[in-house]
Protein backbone atom coordinates (compact mmCIF):
# COMPACT_ATOMS: atom_id res chain seq x y z
CA UNK A 1 0.00 0.00 0.00
CA UNK A 2 1.41 3.42 -1.00
CA UNK A 3 1.94 6.06 1.71
CA UNK A 4 -0.54 8.48 0.13
CA UNK A 5 -3.27 5.83 0.08
CA UNK A 6 -2.48 4.83 3.64
CA UNK A 7 -2.62 8.40 4.93
CA UNK A 8 -5.85 8.97 3.04
CA UNK A 9 -7.33 5.83 4.57
CA UNK A 10 -6.17 6.90 8.02
CA UNK A 11 -7.75 10.30 7.50
CA UNK A 12 -11.02 8.67 6.42
CA UNK A 13 -10.98 6.51 9.55
CA UNK A 14 -10.33 9.55 11.74
CA UNK A 15 -13.21 11.42 10.10
CA UNK A 16 -15.55 8.46 10.63
CA UNK A 17 -14.64 8.37 14.30
CA UNK A 18 -15.03 12.12 14.77
CA UNK A 19 -18.05 12.81 12.52
CA UNK A 20 -21.25 13.98 14.29
CA UNK A 21 -23.42 11.06 15.41
CA UNK A 22 -25.91 12.60 17.84
CA UNK A 23 -27.73 9.42 18.81
CA UNK A 24 -24.56 7.45 19.59
CA UNK A 25 -22.75 10.34 21.28
CA UNK A 26 -25.78 11.23 23.39
CA UNK A 27 -26.47 7.69 24.55
CA UNK A 28 -23.05 6.13 24.90
CA UNK A 29 -19.31 6.45 24.59
CA UNK A 30 -18.53 5.34 21.03
CA UNK A 31 -17.37 8.88 20.17
CA UNK A 32 -16.99 10.35 23.66
CA UNK A 33 -14.49 7.69 24.75
CA UNK A 34 -12.57 7.60 21.45
CA UNK A 35 -8.81 8.24 21.53
CA UNK A 36 -6.16 8.81 18.88
CA UNK A 37 -2.38 8.81 19.28
CA UNK A 38 0.42 9.25 16.76
CA UNK A 39 3.91 7.99 17.53
CA UNK A 40 6.99 8.91 15.51
CA UNK A 41 10.10 6.70 15.65
CA UNK A 42 13.50 7.48 14.19
CA UNK A 43 15.58 4.29 14.27
CA UNK A 44 19.25 3.64 13.44
CA UNK A 45 20.32 0.00 13.55
CA UNK A 46 23.81 -1.35 12.98
CA UNK A 47 24.73 -5.02 13.44
CA UNK A 48 28.22 -6.22 12.50
CA UNK A 49 28.58 -9.97 12.09
CA UNK A 50 32.22 -9.72 13.02
CA UNK A 51 33.29 -13.28 12.19
CA UNK A 52 31.82 -13.42 8.66
CA UNK A 53 34.29 -12.96 5.83
CA UNK A 54 34.22 -13.23 2.05
CA UNK A 55 31.12 -12.87 -0.10
CA UNK A 56 28.56 -13.44 2.67
CA UNK A 57 26.92 -10.27 4.05
CA UNK A 58 28.84 -9.17 7.14
CA UNK A 59 26.77 -6.16 8.22
CA UNK A 60 23.15 -5.02 8.52
CA UNK A 61 22.99 -1.24 8.84
CA UNK A 62 19.94 0.91 8.09
CA UNK A 63 18.26 4.13 9.21
CA UNK A 64 14.51 4.68 8.94
CA UNK A 65 11.62 6.87 10.06
CA UNK A 66 8.37 5.31 11.25
CA UNK A 67 4.89 6.53 12.16
CA UNK A 68 2.26 4.58 14.13
CA UNK A 69 -1.31 5.92 14.31
CA UNK A 70 -3.68 4.28 16.79
CA UNK A 71 -7.41 5.11 16.68
CA UNK A 72 -9.61 3.54 19.36
CA UNK A 73 -13.35 4.11 19.67
CA UNK A 74 -15.42 3.73 22.78
CA UNK A 75 -18.45 1.41 22.85
CA UNK A 76 -22.03 1.92 21.79
CA UNK A 77 -24.57 1.91 24.67
CA UNK A 78 -26.55 -1.14 25.69
CA UNK A 79 -25.86 -4.59 27.06
CA UNK A 80 -23.65 -5.46 24.09
CA UNK A 81 -21.23 -2.64 23.25
CA UNK A 82 -19.82 -2.28 19.75
CA UNK A 83 -16.55 -0.54 18.88
CA UNK A 84 -13.92 -0.19 16.16
CA UNK A 85 -10.16 0.26 16.38
CA UNK A 86 -7.70 1.13 13.62
CA UNK A 87 -3.92 1.04 13.42
CA UNK A 88 -1.96 2.61 10.57
CA UNK A 89 1.79 2.31 10.11
CA UNK A 90 4.22 3.96 7.71
CA UNK A 91 7.95 3.29 7.36
CA UNK A 92 10.32 5.48 5.32
CA UNK A 93 13.89 4.65 4.27
CA UNK A 94 16.47 7.24 5.27
CA UNK A 95 19.62 5.23 4.59
CA UNK A 96 20.34 1.70 3.40
CA UNK A 97 22.16 -0.09 0.62
CA UNK A 98 22.70 -3.45 -1.00
CA UNK A 99 24.86 -5.49 1.33
CA UNK A 100 23.47 -3.71 4.42
CA UNK A 101 19.82 -4.87 4.34
CA UNK A 102 17.90 -7.30 6.56
CA UNK A 103 18.14 -5.18 9.71
CA UNK A 104 14.44 -5.74 10.39
CA UNK A 105 13.66 -2.06 9.79
CA UNK A 106 12.79 -2.18 6.07
CA UNK A 107 11.48 -4.73 3.52
CA UNK A 108 13.99 -6.18 1.06
CA UNK A 109 13.03 -6.08 -2.64
CA UNK A 110 13.82 -8.70 -5.26
CA UNK A 111 16.78 -6.61 -6.48
CA UNK A 112 18.40 -6.85 -3.03
CA UNK A 113 17.72 -3.21 -2.14
CA UNK A 114 15.56 -1.98 0.74
CA UNK A 115 12.16 -0.55 -0.20
CA UNK A 116 11.81 3.24 -0.04
CA UNK A 117 8.63 2.94 2.04
CA UNK A 118 6.04 0.50 3.30
CA UNK A 119 2.70 0.98 5.02
CA UNK A 120 -0.32 -0.79 6.39
CA UNK A 121 -3.82 -0.09 7.69
CA UNK A 122 -5.57 -2.61 9.94
CA UNK A 123 -9.04 -2.58 11.50
CA UNK A 124 -10.47 -4.51 14.43
CA UNK A 125 -14.13 -4.85 15.36
CA UNK A 126 -14.65 -5.19 19.12
CA UNK A 127 -17.68 -6.38 21.08
CA UNK A 128 -17.99 -5.95 24.85
CA UNK A 129 -20.35 -7.79 27.19
CA UNK A 130 -19.90 -7.02 30.90
CA UNK A 131 -16.13 -7.43 31.42
CA UNK A 132 -15.52 -9.64 28.41
CA UNK A 133 -14.32 -8.44 25.00
CA UNK A 134 -14.28 -10.14 21.61
CA UNK A 135 -11.98 -8.67 18.94
CA UNK A 136 -11.97 -9.63 15.24
CA UNK A 137 -9.43 -8.29 12.75
CA UNK A 138 -6.01 -6.75 13.33
CA UNK A 139 -4.58 -7.94 16.67
CA UNK A 140 -1.39 -7.43 18.68
CA UNK A 141 -1.53 -10.06 21.44
CA UNK A 142 1.07 -10.17 24.21
CA UNK A 143 1.03 -13.67 25.72
CA UNK A 144 3.48 -16.11 27.33
CA UNK A 145 3.08 -18.30 24.24
CA UNK A 146 3.16 -15.39 21.73
CA UNK A 147 4.96 -12.24 22.86
CA UNK A 148 4.36 -8.82 21.33
CA UNK A 149 7.84 -8.23 19.89
CA UNK A 150 7.84 -4.50 19.19
CA UNK A 151 11.63 -4.17 18.90
CA UNK A 152 12.16 -2.53 15.49
CA UNK A 153 10.75 0.41 13.55
CA UNK A 154 7.13 -0.76 13.34
CA UNK A 155 5.21 -3.33 15.40
CA UNK A 156 4.10 -6.71 14.03
CA UNK A 157 0.44 -7.72 13.97
CA UNK A 158 -1.80 -10.73 13.47
CA UNK A 159 -5.14 -11.26 11.79
CA UNK A 160 -7.78 -13.34 13.54
CA UNK A 161 -10.06 -13.33 16.58
CA UNK A 162 -9.45 -13.12 20.32
CA UNK A 163 -11.51 -13.02 23.49
CA UNK A 164 -10.53 -11.69 26.92
CA UNK A 165 -12.66 -12.08 30.05
CA UNK A 166 -12.17 -10.30 33.40
CA UNK A 167 -15.60 -11.13 34.84
CA UNK A 168 -14.11 -12.96 37.85
CA UNK A 169 -12.11 -10.69 40.16
CA UNK A 170 -8.38 -11.38 39.82
CA UNK A 171 -8.83 -13.91 37.00
CA UNK A 172 -8.11 -13.12 33.35
CA UNK A 173 -9.11 -15.71 30.76
CA UNK A 174 -7.99 -15.43 27.13
CA UNK A 175 -8.30 -17.41 23.93
CA UNK A 176 -7.87 -16.85 20.23
CA UNK A 177 -7.21 -18.08 16.71
CA UNK A 178 -4.80 -16.22 14.44
CA UNK A 179 -4.83 -17.02 10.73
CA UNK A 180 -2.00 -14.83 9.37
CA UNK A 181 0.64 -12.30 10.36
CA UNK A 182 2.17 -9.04 9.17
CA UNK A 183 5.83 -9.03 10.16
CA UNK A 184 7.57 -5.96 11.58
CA UNK A 185 9.07 -5.01 8.20
CA UNK A 186 6.27 -6.03 5.85
CA UNK A 187 3.07 -4.45 4.56
CA UNK A 188 1.11 -7.55 3.57
CA UNK A 189 -0.17 -10.66 5.34
CA UNK A 190 1.52 -14.03 5.33
CA UNK A 191 1.23 -17.48 6.85
CA UNK A 192 2.77 -18.20 10.24
CA UNK A 193 6.21 -19.76 10.49
CA UNK A 194 8.40 -21.08 13.27
CA UNK A 195 11.85 -20.69 14.81
CA UNK A 196 13.77 -23.34 16.74
CA UNK A 197 16.17 -21.56 19.06
CA UNK A 198 17.84 -18.94 16.87
CA UNK A 199 17.18 -20.71 13.54
CA UNK A 200 14.24 -19.53 11.36
CA UNK A 201 12.34 -22.35 9.64
CA UNK A 202 11.02 -20.50 6.58
CA UNK A 203 10.56 -23.58 4.40
CA UNK A 204 7.27 -24.56 6.05
CA UNK A 205 4.29 -22.56 7.29
CA UNK A 206 1.11 -22.97 9.28
CA UNK A 207 -2.48 -21.90 8.63
CA UNK A 208 -3.21 -20.91 12.25
CA UNK A 209 -1.97 -20.27 15.75
CA UNK A 210 -4.46 -21.19 18.49
CA UNK A 211 -4.09 -20.27 22.15
CA UNK A 212 -5.89 -20.32 25.50
CA UNK A 213 -4.72 -19.24 28.91
CA UNK A 214 -5.50 -18.02 32.40
CA UNK A 215 -3.73 -15.57 34.74
CA UNK A 216 -4.84 -15.31 38.37
CA UNK A 217 -3.63 -12.47 40.64
CA UNK A 218 -3.92 -12.77 44.42
CA UNK A 219 -2.18 -11.72 47.64
CA UNK A 220 -3.24 -8.11 47.05
CA UNK A 221 -2.06 -8.58 43.42
CA UNK A 222 1.54 -9.09 44.54
CA UNK A 223 1.39 -12.70 43.34
CA UNK A 224 0.08 -14.31 40.16
CA UNK A 225 -0.02 -17.75 38.58
CA UNK A 226 -0.45 -18.54 34.87
CA UNK A 227 -1.38 -21.56 32.77
CA UNK A 228 -1.29 -21.36 28.95
CA UNK A 229 -1.51 -23.48 25.82
CA UNK A 230 -0.34 -22.51 22.34
CA UNK A 231 -0.53 -24.43 19.06
CA UNK A 232 1.14 -23.56 15.77
CA UNK A 233 -0.94 -25.99 13.73
CA UNK A 234 0.96 -28.92 12.20
CA UNK A 235 4.29 -27.67 13.59
CA UNK A 236 4.32 -27.61 17.42
CA UNK A 237 2.15 -27.20 20.49
CA UNK A 238 3.30 -25.82 23.82
CA UNK A 239 2.19 -25.66 27.46
CA UNK A 240 3.30 -23.00 29.93
CA UNK A 241 3.11 -22.64 33.72
CA UNK A 242 4.26 -19.42 35.39
CA UNK A 243 4.56 -17.81 38.83
CA UNK A 244 5.32 -14.18 39.68
CA UNK A 245 5.68 -12.66 43.13
CA UNK A 246 6.69 -9.30 44.59
CA UNK A 247 7.47 -8.97 48.31
CA UNK A 248 8.21 -5.71 50.18
CA UNK A 249 10.84 -6.22 52.87
CA UNK A 250 11.80 -3.03 54.72
CA UNK A 251 13.33 -0.67 52.15
CA UNK A 252 13.64 -3.50 49.64
CA UNK A 253 11.24 -5.05 47.14
CA UNK A 254 12.09 -8.66 46.30
CA UNK A 255 10.73 -10.24 43.14
CA UNK A 256 10.57 -13.64 41.45
CA UNK A 257 9.51 -14.65 37.93
CA UNK A 258 9.47 -18.41 37.28
CA UNK A 259 8.29 -20.23 34.19
CA UNK A 260 8.20 -23.69 32.60
CA UNK A 261 7.47 -24.59 28.96
CA UNK A 262 6.82 -28.06 27.54
CA UNK A 263 6.79 -28.28 23.72
CA UNK A 264 6.38 -31.06 21.17
CA UNK A 265 5.46 -31.63 17.51
CA UNK A 266 1.88 -31.15 16.32
CA UNK A 267 -0.38 -32.62 13.66
CA UNK A 268 1.42 -33.18 10.34
CA UNK A 269 4.80 -32.52 12.04
CA UNK A 270 6.01 -30.25 9.25
CA UNK A 271 9.32 -29.72 11.09
CA UNK A 272 9.56 -33.32 12.28
CA UNK A 273 9.81 -34.35 15.91
CA UNK A 274 10.10 -31.54 18.48
CA UNK A 275 10.98 -32.24 22.11
CA UNK A 276 11.81 -29.29 24.36
CA UNK A 277 11.30 -28.45 28.01
CA UNK A 278 12.45 -25.01 29.14
CA UNK A 279 12.73 -23.62 32.66
CA UNK A 280 13.62 -20.06 33.61
CA UNK A 281 13.93 -18.12 36.84
CA UNK A 282 14.60 -14.40 37.22
CA UNK A 283 15.02 -13.10 40.78
CA UNK A 284 15.22 -9.39 41.60
CA UNK A 285 16.02 -7.09 44.53
CA UNK A 286 15.06 -3.40 44.33
CA UNK A 287 15.99 -0.56 46.65
CA UNK A 288 15.56 3.08 45.69
CA UNK A 289 16.74 3.48 42.11
CA UNK A 290 18.78 0.26 42.17
CA UNK A 291 17.50 -3.10 40.90
CA UNK A 292 19.67 -6.23 40.75
CA UNK A 293 18.59 -9.34 38.81
CA UNK A 294 19.97 -12.89 38.81
CA UNK A 295 18.62 -15.37 36.28
CA UNK A 296 18.98 -19.03 35.36
CA UNK A 297 17.57 -20.69 32.25
CA UNK A 298 17.77 -24.31 31.11
CA UNK A 299 16.78 -26.11 27.89
CA UNK A 300 16.02 -29.83 28.14
CA UNK A 301 15.02 -32.46 25.57
CA UNK A 302 16.21 -33.13 22.04
CA UNK A 303 15.22 -29.81 20.43
CA UNK A 304 15.74 -26.08 20.72
CA UNK A 305 12.96 -23.87 22.07
CA UNK A 306 10.17 -23.34 19.47
CA UNK A 307 8.38 -20.06 18.91
CA UNK A 308 6.50 -18.20 16.19
CA UNK A 309 8.80 -16.40 13.73
CA UNK A 310 10.06 -13.67 14.28
CA UNK A 311 9.27 -13.15 17.95
CA UNK A 312 11.17 -13.03 21.18
CA UNK A 313 9.67 -14.87 24.18
CA UNK A 314 9.28 -14.16 27.91
CA UNK A 315 12.14 -16.57 28.69
CA UNK A 316 14.17 -14.97 31.48
CA UNK A 317 17.51 -14.96 29.69
CA UNK A 318 16.31 -14.14 26.18
CA UNK A 319 17.29 -10.77 24.72
CA UNK A 320 16.77 -9.39 21.19
CA UNK A 321 20.30 -10.42 20.11
CA UNK A 322 20.97 -13.93 21.47
CA UNK A 323 18.19 -16.19 22.80
CA UNK A 324 20.18 -18.68 24.91
CA UNK A 325 17.50 -21.21 23.96
CA UNK A 326 19.29 -23.76 21.77
CA UNK A 327 19.28 -27.50 22.42
CA UNK A 328 20.37 -28.43 25.98
CA UNK A 329 21.64 -24.91 26.69
CA UNK A 330 22.13 -23.71 30.28
CA UNK A 331 22.61 -19.99 30.91
CA UNK A 332 23.06 -17.50 33.75
CA UNK A 333 22.29 -13.80 33.81
CA UNK A 334 23.45 -10.91 35.96
CA UNK A 335 21.66 -7.60 35.38
CA UNK A 336 21.73 -4.19 37.04
CA UNK A 337 19.22 -1.36 36.45
CA UNK A 338 19.42 2.15 37.81
CA UNK A 339 16.73 4.85 37.69
CA UNK A 340 18.41 8.24 38.07
CA UNK A 341 15.17 9.77 39.37
CA UNK A 342 16.45 8.56 42.75
CA UNK A 343 19.42 10.92 42.28
CA UNK A 344 17.33 13.88 41.12
CA UNK A 345 17.57 13.18 37.38
CA UNK A 346 14.09 11.93 36.37
CA UNK A 347 13.78 10.40 32.92
CA UNK A 348 17.28 8.86 32.81
CA UNK A 349 17.57 5.05 33.15
CA UNK A 350 20.32 2.51 32.48
CA UNK A 351 20.57 -1.28 32.19
CA UNK A 352 23.77 -3.33 32.23
CA UNK A 353 23.36 -7.05 31.55
CA UNK A 354 25.68 -10.04 31.14
CA UNK A 355 24.52 -13.54 30.11
CA UNK A 356 26.68 -16.64 29.66
CA UNK A 357 25.52 -19.95 28.21
CA UNK A 358 27.09 -23.38 27.72
CA UNK A 359 26.27 -27.10 27.35
CA UNK A 360 24.78 -26.46 23.88
CA UNK A 361 24.24 -29.56 21.72
CA UNK A 362 25.51 -28.20 18.42
CA UNK A 363 25.16 -31.53 16.59
CA UNK A 364 28.75 -31.03 15.38
CA UNK A 365 30.61 -33.00 18.04
CA UNK A 366 31.55 -30.12 20.34
CA UNK A 367 29.93 -28.19 23.19
CA UNK A 368 28.47 -24.84 22.20
CA UNK A 369 29.14 -21.78 24.33
CA UNK A 370 28.06 -18.14 24.07
CA UNK A 371 27.94 -14.90 26.02
CA UNK A 372 26.45 -11.44 25.63
CA UNK A 373 26.96 -8.05 27.25
CA UNK A 374 24.30 -5.36 26.81
CA UNK A 375 24.34 -1.69 27.81
CA UNK A 376 21.06 0.24 27.45
CA UNK A 377 20.66 3.95 28.23
CA UNK A 378 17.32 5.74 27.99
CA UNK A 379 16.27 9.31 28.59
CA UNK A 380 12.92 11.09 28.28
CA UNK A 381 13.21 14.87 28.13
CA UNK A 382 11.08 16.19 30.97
CA UNK A 383 10.14 19.70 29.86
CA UNK A 384 10.67 22.45 27.31
CA UNK A 385 10.02 22.41 23.56
CA UNK A 386 11.29 18.82 23.30
CA UNK A 387 9.52 17.58 26.44
CA UNK A 388 8.37 13.97 26.03
CA UNK A 389 11.03 13.07 23.43
CA UNK A 390 12.48 9.66 24.26
CA UNK A 391 16.07 8.69 23.42
CA UNK A 392 17.34 5.11 23.71
CA UNK A 393 20.86 3.84 23.02
CA UNK A 394 21.84 0.17 22.99
CA UNK A 395 25.34 -1.33 22.65
CA UNK A 396 25.87 -5.09 22.41
CA UNK A 397 28.80 -7.50 22.28
CA UNK A 398 27.82 -11.15 21.66
CA UNK A 399 30.22 -14.02 21.10
CA UNK A 400 29.74 -17.72 20.33
CA UNK A 401 31.68 -20.73 19.11
CA UNK A 402 28.71 -22.20 17.16
CA UNK A 403 26.86 -19.18 15.72
CA UNK A 404 27.69 -15.72 14.37
CA UNK A 405 29.46 -13.18 16.59
CA UNK A 406 27.69 -9.82 16.80
CA UNK A 407 28.67 -6.21 17.51
CA UNK A 408 25.55 -4.08 17.61
CA UNK A 409 24.48 -0.47 18.12
CA UNK A 410 20.96 0.97 18.10
CA UNK A 411 19.70 4.54 18.44
CA UNK A 412 15.98 5.18 18.77
CA UNK A 413 14.23 8.55 19.05
CA UNK A 414 10.49 8.46 19.78
CA UNK A 415 7.76 10.97 20.40
CA UNK A 416 4.00 10.56 20.84
CA UNK A 417 1.17 13.02 20.27
CA UNK A 418 -2.28 12.56 21.81
CA UNK A 419 -4.55 13.78 19.02
CA UNK A 420 -7.78 13.42 21.02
Amino acid sequence: MKPAKTLAALGTSAVCLSAPQPLVAAEGGFIKDATATLQARNYFFSRDYSDIRGTEQSMAQEWAQGFILNLKSGYTPGTLGLGLDAIGTLGLKLDSGKGRVNSGLLPVQEDGEAADNYSRLGLALKLRLAKSELRIGELQPNLPVLSFSDIRLLPPSYQGASIVSNDIDGLTLQGGRLRSTSLRNESGDGKLQAMLGHVPKRAVSSDAFNYAGADYAFNDKRSSVSAWYGQLEDIYHQRFLGLKHSQPLGNWILGANLGYYDSEEDGKQLLGAIDNQAFFSLLSAKRGGHTLYIGYQGMFGDSAFPRVFANITPLGNEVPTYEFAYTDERSWQLRYDYDFAASGLPGLTTTLRYIRGDNVDTGKGFEGKDWERDLDIGYVIQSGPLGGLGIKVRNVLARSNYRTDINENRLLLSYSWKLF
